[in-house]
């Protein structure tokens, strides 16, 4: 009768213990403010002032920086190795780099000529570009590439 009146006990303080680590808890988040830029929230008239040593300190870093490998993403818009693949590489590769402000790469890796838009850290960003450039470019799809270092 002891054993399991201290059984009864043990199992009723190891309940006891359990509830009172409850960590499902979770703090409220405020989804006006998901996916906004900081800029956004201060408003049109904000003006940012920043130091000269701030900048120089940024201006520093990008330039120790620009030379190290980064991995990210870009779209692959053409791959192709026909007869004509060259000129119209050449082609495609004038036309994104007047519609778009971004970097452009056309590559030559025997037989096949390709070509690259972007230098996206993260692909979300390559999501982004990628929607609008599908219905242009219907074969374009994302790829996992070494990056230059974003200016």
């Amino acid at each position: 009768m002891k054993r399991i009146l201290l059984i009864l006990i043990a199992l009723l303080m190891g309940a006891a213990s359990l509830h009172a680590q409850d960590t499902t808890a979770v703090a409220p988040v405020d989804s006006t403010l998901l996916g906004r830029d900081i800029l956004s929230l201060i408003g049109p008239g904000a003006q940012i002032s920043q130091s000269t040593t701030i900048r120089q300190a940024l201006s520093g870093y990008i330039r120790n920086n620009a030379s190290k490998p980064l991995t990210g993403y870009r779209i692959r818009v053409f791959y192709d190795n026909g007869q004509h693949a060259r000129a119209k590489s050449e082609s495609i590769e004038k036309v994104l780099r007047a519609t778009y402000g971004l970097g452009v790469y056309r590559t030559f890796e025997s037989p096949n000529y390709k070509v690259t838009i972007g230098d996206f850290r993260t692909k979300d960003e390559a999501l982004k570009v990628y929607n609008a450039l599908k219905g242009t470019y219907p074969t374009a799809y994302i790829i996992k590439e070494t990056i230059n270092y974003p200016r």
